[in-house]
């Protein structure tokens, strides 16, 4: 998924980031405003993006150029800290991975957020509400959530690739190429990430349920041990 400089063209790259500005602009606000109204977020943000940093810098290489396989962590990252709010986090993870582990790029960080942090976390927030919704059982919720999240950042990230790169093959079918590329490293992670996303939520919900948004009565965390209304 990390996408390194030098493959995306510069119309690319500049397009993505400008996509990704579209999340981490109303992301920036949301942070700023709950930790207006608790301290206690900043750190809890913090932790998770610690988190995030570490699972998706334990990567494999794959027969896709410029490129790598790895778990992401975005998808439980949604869960608990809010999709927008992992936009940002995600954003901040991938630069310090491009400067100091040499994973991705700089002109790529548009890229690679949008498919990590955006789609990834978006996708496996919205499988967790829905499947939640419908009362699936936390461990079931929470596991395919991680699975679909991480399935859906490299379907974005070969997308992202073959949009900027078919030439002349028609462009779905390039797509599935690039995916095809990832497919055998990154499904085994895939479902990796759905069991660790699973086991993490069964413990914070045995632990400190106040963690956890739309589990106890729609209330989330206020960081002091109490429950507040749930804001996202």
């Amino acid at each position: 998924m990390h996408i390194e400089d030098g493959i995306l063209p510069p119309r690319a790259w500049g397009f993505w980031y400008g996509v990704t500005m579209l999340f981490i602009i109303p992301g920036v606000r949301e942070i700023k405003r709950r930790v207006r109204e608790n301290l206690a977020y900043k750190p809890f943000l913090a932790m998770i993006g610690v988190a995030v940093f570490v699972i998706s810098a334990m990567h494999l290489p794959v027969p896709v150029t410029g490129s790598c396989s790895h778990p992401c962590g975005t998808p439980l990252a949604a869960i608990v800290a809010g999709p927008f709010a992992t936009a940002v986090i995600s954003a901040i993870v991938l630069f310090f991975q491009a400067l100091f582990l040499g994973h991705g790029g700089i002109t790529t960080i548009g890229a690679n957020d949008f498919s990590m942090g955006i789609a990834g976390g978006i996708s496996g927030y919205l499988c967790w509400k829905i499947l939640r919704r419908f009362n699936f059982p936390l461990w079931l919720a929470g596991g395919i959530a991680g699975f679909a999240g991480d399935v859906m950042t490299y379907l974005t990230s070969a997308f992202e690739l073959a949009l900027s790169l078919h030439g002349h093959v028609p462009l779905v079918r390039q797509w599935m190429v690039f995916f095809a590329g990832y497919g055998p490293t990154q499904l085994p992670l895939a479902i990796a990430e759905a069991v660790f996303t699973a086991a993490v939520l069964q413990v914070m919900y045995s632990r400190r349920p106040d963690l956890l948004p739309g589990v106890t009565g729609g209330k989330r965390f206020n960081g002091i041990g109490k429950a507040e209304t749930e804001g996202y």
